[in-house]
């Protein structure tokens, strides 16, 4: 076994001073927890943060973690899909509580190994980790079991693949069927990109050897809608909707996001019903129906048509960069969420009224080849806003650019323009040669 490498900070220490302080006085509330979150952007910086502001949670580990997570928990040398490694290392240290957040690591079946040498663990198991995983057999489990979705036909061979193509016409829509880290998807609006698409997945095998989905083309709003499950459980959390094109006006090809804001005053009360009540839940009954019952954070990727509300996608852990302005809505103490979710106890689940948003730094070049090493200024400047870090490390004292999404700037107001203008003025202040952003984030809203 590796050894382990630790970032300590002062930061951790104030945390944990801070909480033992708190939890003196509240002897009724489990005290001294010690959480382990996987993962290394800006999805587990948020988680952290929010972790960190539980007066039980005394230590956080971060496995890898990065250059921002290192100022608010103990980041530790392993990857997130080395899961033996990560393991030994929570039976090491007494962690009472991993949670998840990359879909590799589910993938690899960390959930299942936590759970079978009896440790607590948020996120699903490797078999309904399939939800996103594999998009043929989410798109089997909604045709089976009359969840909205898009038509679709299932490809393995190229040449059928481009005669489906052919007949249909486009737009039409390109999805490889496993894991791609949020780039598996092409809205082919001509010909000659459907041609190229196909070729990528199915001739250069881009991201695999798996098989292409291909359904029809949808219009509407899109919207993020995840949900702390549990078996038939299903608590919702408030929705967000992210930015996935790289360039303003949503041009440019697909990517990770490049933003993302909360709440969405487009989706009415109803329509958040339909979702729930006809999309979220029934999907975590159709999974406990097949044997393989979800426990983590389902994220339903869902539109807004003409014909009703429908799903684009669905995934088996906290969404990024939707986590960043859901999670600094969340009043309640997350490590209760997460406890309460997994003893099958209804959480108490309160939001902040107001509205966050907030908008990734990318390399240039992104999402396609670009470089890394530049290094960041001044981030120390900002204020009334959070940044969690997505891509990047220090070298000395210099914080450099190490991805291709770097930062994550979000911040909240009582309207969205205003948290927009905000947000967007501190970001001002950042000095590097090699990032960009969207401006445009929420203008669908403002």
């Amino acid at each position: 076994m590796k050894k382990s490498k630790f970032i300590p900070n002062f930061f951790v220490k104030q945390i944990r001073n801070r909480s033992i302080n708190f939890a003196e006085n509240n002897t009724h509330n489990r005290n001294n927890m010690k959480v382990l979150v996987i993962g290394a952007g800006g999805r587990e910086h948020a988680i952290c943060a929010a972790l960190g502001k539980s007066p039980k949670v005394t230590e956080i580990y971060c496995a890898p973690g990065n250059a921002g997570i290192a100022r608010i928990a103990h980041c530790v040398a392993i990857g997130d899909t080395e899961v033996d490694e990560l393991l030994r290392f929570a039976q090491t240290h007494s962690v009472d509580l991993t949670v998840v957040g990359p879909e590799a690591a589910l993938a690899a079946g960390i959930a299942d190994l936590f759970t079978q040498h009896g440790l607590r663990i948020f996120g699903a198991s490797k078999h309904a980790t399939r939800i996103e995983s594999s998009k043929e057999f989410a798109k089997n489990l909604m045709m089976k079991y009359d969840i909205p979705t898009a038509d679709y036909a299932v490809f393995a061979d190229y040449t059928e693949a481009m005669a489906y193509v052919e007949r249909h016409g486009t737009p039409i829509v390109i999805k490889y069927d496993g894991l791609a880290a949020g780039k598996g998807v092409v809205v082919a609006m001509t010909h000659a990109e459907a041609e190229a698409a196909l070729h990528d997945m199915l001739m250069v095998h881009k991201f695999g050897s798996d098989r292409v989905i291909i359904e029809e083309f949808i219009q509407g709003q899109e919207f993020s809608f995840m949900c702390f499950v549990n078996g038939t459980d299903v608590y919702p959390m408030a929705l967000a909707q992210d930015h996935k094109r790289a360039f303003e006006g949503d041009l440019g090809p697909n990517t990770g996001g490049m933003g993302a804001y909360s709440p969405l005053p487009f989706i009415t009360a109803e329509d958040r019903d339909f979702a729930l009540n006809r999309i979220m839940k029934p999907t975590a009954n159709a999974l406990v129906a097949e044997g393989c019952s979800f426990c983590g954070v389902l994220y339903g990727g869902l539109m807004k048509t003409a014909k009703g509300i429908k799903v684009i996608e669905f995934n088996a852990r906290f969404g990024d960069p939707e986590t960043e302005v859901v999670l600094p809505r969340l009043t309640s103490d997350i490590f209760d969420v997460f406890n309460d979710v997994l003893d099958r106890r209804t959480p108490c689940i309160e939001w902040d009224s107001r509205a966050a948003i907030g908008f990734v730094l990318a390399s240039k070049g992104y999402p396609e080849s670009y470089r890394k090493g530049f290094e960041i200024k001044h981030l120390d400047t900002l204020k009334g806003v959070e940044v969690f870090h997505m891509g990047t490390k220090y070298d000395g004292d210099r914080l450099l650019t190490n991805g291709g999404r770097v930062l994550f700037v979000t911040g909240l107001a009582v309207t969205l323009a205003e948290a927009r203008e905000n947000v967007l003025t501190e970001i001002a202040k950042i000095d590097c040669d090699n990032l960009f952003y969207r401006s445009d984030i929420g203008y669908q809203a403002i």
